[in-house]
């Protein structure tokens, strides 16, 4: 495959970059409108029994959202409140007291079902009427500004980290290629996969519901996987280039070998995130599949930019590219990395003791780890969104605590029901259980007020004893606190599904990859460690509130329910895009030599430098949306950038090392019969000679050093 998409690009490069040129304006024309077709809530599995409640009382009692206000400083006459009433698309107006009597809250409660250009003036016009309250301080938002507020950060969040990851990522290429045209390739590669995602996202989202932070992760990720292949590929080529020079005539040849050398790296590490991604569709709610889904498409477009459109780039641009200075091949094993390497193994043992000890104490944080679903908070503290959920927290204690809503197929006024709801009531943190409700086709609603903070875990606790209660007839348990309990239920008992698929998937593509089966476990060992530090940082910073200040971000006390687990299956996958990198280029040394120590020190000095300024570059990409204001998604920017920093640093150049060393020719240890198919494969186009400690491609090239 990789041969025949090379080939094609080589053949044909003006018809494949004119393609992807295409793609890339087809693709900013789809992104033009679609943050307006994403959403930025979406519901939850239809097969948890919260939603199923949701959407049952969205049948029998439905409702178009609500605009609320906090009106400080003076009294609300009753005037006021016959013009929201009056004006069209409002279906009811409520107001209520604050406990000390100096605020009142107001919610206007739209009509269900308006079109969606009635729907939006309605929401104008109530915001409008709700400023133009004569008092000291008038607050407006509500569930409706907050899914508005929300779209409209994530926008604004995508062009900042843009504009700010760009330009650096730019100069940071330019330093290490030595100029803007090589600089200039890796961001064209990762700009055509990152539009031709959105195109899938569109189609997508014509068919099914779509998160809005998938477009978000679409950005976030193929920008930084994109500028690694390109990095990898550009570097590759300009060592070919030099190693080929006193007998190639052009480009082409060099061209081919990188592709069959470094292209075979990026399809490995290209299908290692993949794979991982893919444990993402594994879990019923929608926002998770979703970012998948937008996940798994970035990295296989830009695989696929990477195959076609980086060679025909690079055919086009001929001996414009220069070619990087390669060292003496006696000095292969020497330099900073390979130095770093052999001091390592001298000492692997205590170092691999330390390294390891020290990302346990990272991970220590996790053991008081907690999860919530953060509502408001995503926002910053400048939103007036924000502001009015706090004041009602605050404020307005009676009306913030979200009810327990319970749906039963019985009659309002049943006996029955009657002794149930008794039982309800005498259980310890409910404080009221209201008046029942019946609405039609025999069911009635009944709402049950628990002490504590709102969806807190007084409430949670309850929904589960309320759901335990032995009923003579149908019931089902539902409000915001029994989505939480539903929700959490939901990630944990799919988790070790998602975590098999990811394990056996990543063992079985590393095992293809270099024919050892310790490597490939050790592999997922040590991305372990690695995540456990990374989910200790996250919880220091975030539900601890350290450098709040220098983030700047307001601490919401716990993590987003959602963001543990993409960041868990996102990080992963990155991680074992650098294991790809580094396992590569040592397999290459190892077939040649037998040598593993030598082997590991040479693949470090020559993919370190590559490792090393990919990732700088990711960071600098994941960086740019942990400036932006939506909290969740500061968690994952910062997040991905510590496991990144984390993994490339840490665990590539001392604990690699380190237990390669202790593991010595057990890396390569595997049974029998893959040992032969291994040897017969040669790990694809480049074989060992035997008895030369040679390599050589199907060409009869040796080839060059890199990936």
């Amino acid at each position: 495959m990789i041969d025949r998409l090379s080939s094609i690009a080589v053949l044909h490069p003006r018809v494949v970059v004119a393609t992807w040129a295409g793609v890339f304006i087809a693709g900013l024309v789809t992104a033009g409108t679609l943050f307006s077709t994403l959403d930025a809530d979406l519901d939850g599995s239809p097969r948890l029994e919260s939603e199923q409640v949701d959407r049952r009382l969205a049948e029998l009692d439905p409702s178009g959202g609500d605009v609320v206000a906090i009106v400080d400083g003076a009294a609300v006459d009753d005037a006021v409140y016959a013009r929201l009433e009056a004006i069209p698309g409002a279906e009811s107006v409520q107001h209520t007291a604050s406990a000390d009597g100096a605020a009142t809250a107001i919610a206007v409660e739209l009509t269900a079902d308006l079109p969606d250009g009635e729907h939006e003036r309605s929401i104008d016009d109530i915001v409008e009427a709700l400023r133009a309250i004569d008092a000291p301080q008038v607050l407006v938002g509500g569930e409706l500004l907050l899914d508005e507020e929300v779209a409209e950060l994530a926008e604004r969040d995508a062009q900042r980290a843009e504009t700010i990851s760009l330009p650096i990522a730019l100069i940071v290429l330019a330093v290490v290629f030595g100029g803007v045209l090589a600089a200039g390739v890796p961001l064209a590669l990762a700009l055509s996969g990152v539009t031709a995602t959105m195109i899938v996202l569109g189609l997508v989202s014509s068919l099914t519901e779509v998160s809005l932070y998938a477009l978000n992760v679409t950005i976030m990720l193929g920008l930084g996987l994109g500028i690694d292949y390109g990095l990898l590929v550009v570097s590759r080529l300009r060592e070919e280039m030099a190693r080929g020079a006193a007998h190639d005539a052009g480009i082409e040849p060099a061209l081919r070998r990188t592709m069959r050398s470094a292209g075979r790296t990026v399809v490995f590490s290209a299908s290692t995130v993949a794979v991982a991604l893919v444990g993402l569709l594994v879990f019923d709610d929608p926002t998770i599949r979703s970012l998948g889904m937008a996940g798994i498409a970035v990295v296989l477009l830009c695989m696929l930019a990477a195959l076609t459109l980086m060679p025909a780039m690079l055919r086009l641009m001929g001996h414009r590219l220069r070619a990087r200075r390669m060292p003496d091949e006696r000095a292969a094993g020497h330099g900073w990395f390979a130095t770093l390497a052999r001091v390592i193994q001298r000492r692997a043992l205590p170092v691999a003791i330390a390294v390891a000890l020290g990302l346990l104490v990272l991970a220590a944080p996790v053991a008081g780890a907690r999860f919530d679903d953060l509502g408001a908070k995503v926002l910053p503290r400048s939103s007036e969104t924000r502001a009015v959920a706090e004041a009602i927290d605050a404020r307005f204690p009676h009306v913030a605590a979200e009810p327990i809503a319970i749906i039963a197929n019985v009659a309002a006024d049943d006996a029955e029901l009657a002794g149930y709801l008794g039982t309800v009531a005498a259980l310890a943190g409910v404080d009221s259980v209201a008046e029942p409700e019946e609405l039609r086709d025999g069911t009635t609603l009944v709402e049950v007020h628990v002490s504590g903070r709102a969806n807190g875990p007084e409430s949670q606790r309850v929904v589960g004893e309320v759901r335990a209660i032995d009923a003579p007839f149908a019931f089902a348990v539902g409000g915001d606190p029994a989505e939480i309990v539903d929700f959490r239920e939901s990630i944990t008992s799919r988790l070790p599904y998602a975590a098999a698929i990811i394990a056996v998937a990543t063992f079985a593509l590393l095992f293809w990859m270099t024919g050892s089966v310790l490597l490939p476990l050790k592999a997922i060992v040590m991305n372990l460690l690695s995540l456990g530090a990374t989910f200790g940082v996250l919880v220091w910073l975030f539900q601890d509130g350290h450098f709040a200040g220098v983030l700047g971000f307001d601490a919401p006390g716990a993590l987003d329910l959602v963001m543990p687990v993409i960041i868990f299956v996102f990080a992963f996958g990155l991680s074992m895009d650098y294991e790809v990198f580094l396992l590569e280029r040592i397999r290459e040394e190892w077939l040649a030599t037998h040598d593993n120590d030598h082997a590991v020190a040479v693949g470090l000095q020559r993919c370190g430098r590559i490792i090393t300024s990919a990732a700088l570059l990711i960071v600098i990409v994941f960086a740019g949306f942990a400036a932006g204001e939506i909290v969740a998604m500061k968690q994952l920017g910062v997040g991905l950038a510590v496991a990144v920093v984390i993994d490339a640093t840490v665990v590539r150049t001392l604990l690699v090392p380190a237990t390669m060393k202790l593991l010595g020719d057990w890396n390569w240890w595997s049974p029998t019969s893959s040992r032969r198919r291994q040897a017969m494969r040669a790990a694809g186009p480049v074989r060992a000679v035997r008895g030369t400690g040679r390599l050589v491609d199907d060409t009869g090239d040796v080839p060059a050093e890199g990936a």
